[in-house]
Order: C-alpha cells, then structure tokens, then sequence
C-alpha cells in the first residue's frame, strides 16, 4: 500500500521524484478500500490449463498481504478442448459475458501454443482481438504473458514478432532501464526472467510501436514494457509466473518426445538452469536412454525426482514484486464500480500522472 504525504517533510517528494507512489491526503481520502476483481483469461492448451492457473493465481496471492483479490478464470470458446478440459472449463471457469457484465478492475492473458506460423490463422485470433478491445475501454490495465504479448502487438499495432531460428529457451538475466516507473522502482536492478519461445518482439520493435521498455536481457531481449500511456498495457516477453520445476517439466517433455521418436534430435539443456551436478546426471541418464533404445528394452525412469530438490529459483521474488506493484498502482486509480476503468481525476492518456 502507498504512502500518505499527510504533511510537508522534503522526503516525501524526494520519494516521488525517484518514483515512489506517495500519495496527497485528499486523493488518499477518496479511495474506496474494497478488494480487486483480476481476470485471468486462460489460452494454454489442456495440459497446461491448470499449472497456468496455479503459477497466475500464486503470483497475485503473494504479491500483497493487505489486498482481498478475487480472480475470475475464463477462456475463449474457440479453443479446441479435450473432455477432461472441457469438464474443469465448465465446472470451474466464469463465461466470457459474465465476466464483461460484471467487470474487471485488471486483466491477465495467458500465453497460448500457436500451431500455425501466422498469429492471425489460429483460432484465438479473432476472439482475443474483442476482448482485448473491450478491456482498453473498460478494464484499468491489461497484463499480456509471453505469446499474448506477441498477438496483442500485431493485433494494435501491426507488429509482427520474427523468428529466432532456434528456441530461446532457459534462465535468462535482465536489467531494469527505467528505474523510476512505478512498476519497477523498487524491485532488484538486475533479476532473472524465465523464458522459452521460438520468436520475439525486438527493442527496435516495442520501440517503433510507441512503447515504453522497462527491463530487458542482453541475451534474451526485451522482458518487460508498456503502452505509451505508461500503464493500461503491460507486457511480458518472458515468464516470470513459472515455478521453479517449469522449466523442467518442459524439459522431459521433450526427453520422451525423443524417446518415442517424435523428436530427432536430443533435446539440449535450458540455459542457465541445470547446475553441473544436475546436467552430471541428465548425461548419465542419456547414456542408458540411448543404449535401451538402441537395444529395444525397456527406457529408465526420468529422473524427475532426484533433480526436484537440486533446482534453484531465481526469479520469483522479483515477479512477486512487479505484479504486487501492478495490483498496487490497479488499486489506487480503478473506479470503485468494476465496470468503470478509473476513478474521476484520473487522465486515461497518463493514468500514473508519469513525467517522461
């Protein structure tokens, strides 16, 4: 929660000036303390419908002791499901006019796994322009994960992400370029981000289509930006709301895919994230997959286990950070009717009242 500058004291506004939200008593005395409604439209496939939700919902339940946050999971119809989705989506997942009656104080769009190369050809397409759409006009800032981010800038500014020609895949460092904006300016200047994508929206990119970058990698490029209005769009490129064994996950996913022969070659460790001892033994476990498949027994077991333990995480205190100050500056500026965007005061061109 933010400061009140119910006096005169100079620190006050030395903490504005370095990017600290402090707060006049009067606007202070016009907030409604009340508890935020997140959206969480959900994109990822079946398999990942649920750890998607769980990494999301983690990631706004820690960011802010204080707040009562109700998050509202709904998907888009057009997506192809399996019965077992289909069945926790109707049990469990709000309707998309329910969610626009009743609205939104923020929004959250997952990343999706396109199967087309060209965003406009996937089913999402269409369906997420609307309600991207109707978020800008009703919703006080929208959050748009990895490939969301990717659909979203072709979609409002006909910014097509390029491909990288190999998976950019692992741990990745980045630093923070504007240290006084809001959603930055007090978490670590470098940090770590997750991320694992075959394209990417470049600097020069986000920068063309009048957007503001706030963190981003040497080697990974650009994490994290927002729209030109400084807050009603904020995007991420990698995957900050990942646990600490996603990573691995995805890794055995690709082992067994190579096990059964739908993958040619072995997949290479994600950068950044197997210490020596863990990649000791994955190369050992190779040697007997690789010998088992070539004599046709029996493959060993992954040994997901074993390597659990040994993972290390370095990149959730910093997430927690960023999405606690998302909620944070969300509550300060949302209108007390969660279907209105703003309180009254409130510029929708420079919702923060930033001085670029």
């Amino acid at each position: 929660m933010p400061l009140v500058s119910h006096n005169n004291l100079p620190t006050f506004e030395r903490l504005r000036k370095a990017g600290q939200t402090v707060l006049e008593p009067t606007r202070a005395q016009h907030q409604d303390i009340r508890e935020l409604h997140i959206g969480l439209l959900n994109m990822m496939p079946d398999g990942a419908l649920e750890p998607t939700e769980r990494q999301f919902f983690q990631l706004i339940g820690e960011s802010n002791p204080i707040a009562q946050f109700y998050v509202h999971p709904f998907t888009l119809d057009e997506l192809p499901r399996g019965d077992k989705a289909r069945r926790h989506i109707d049990q469990y997942y709000e309707p998309l006019a329910k969610i626009q009656e009743e609205g939104l104080d923020a929004l959250i769009i997952s990343g999706a796994t396109p199967v087309h190369p060209n965003l406009a050809d996937e089913p999402f397409w269409e369906p997420l322009e609307r309600v991207v759409e109707w978020a800008y006009a009703n919703v006080t800032s929208t959050l748009c994960s990895c490939l969301a981010t990717h659909a979203v800038l072709e979609a409002r500014h006909a910014t097509k992400r390029k491909p990288l020609g190999f998976k950019r895949w692992g741990v990745f460092p980045h630093r923070v370029v504007d240290r006084v904006h809001p959603l930055v300016n007090d978490v670590n200047t470098r940090f770590d981000v997750p991320h694992s994508r075959f394209n990417e929206i470049s600097r020069q990119q986000f920068e063309a289509a009048g957007l503001h970058i706030l963190a981003e990698s040497e080697e990974a490029g650009v994490h994290l930006a927002v729209s030109q209005d400084g807050f009603r769009m904020v995007y991420f490129q990698g995957h900050p709301e990942y646990e600490t064994i996603s990573l691995l996950k995805e890794y055995k996913r690709e082992v067994l895919l190579y096990a059964a022969g739908k993958r040619e070659s072995y997949p290479p460790f994600p950068d950044n994230y197997f210490m020596p001892r863990v990649q000791a033994i994955f190369n050992e476990y190779r040697l007997y997959l690789q010998r088992a498949l070539r004599e046709g027994s029996e493959p060993p077991e992954f040994p997901e286990a074993l390597i659990s333990a040994e993972l290390d995480n370095t990149w959730h205190d910093t997430a927690e950070g960023i999405v606690g100050n998302w909620m944070g500056l969300v509550y300060q500026i949302t209108h007390s009717d969660r279907r209105l965007p703003f309180m009254a005061g409130i510029d929708p061109d420079n919702p923060l009242n930033l001085k670029w």
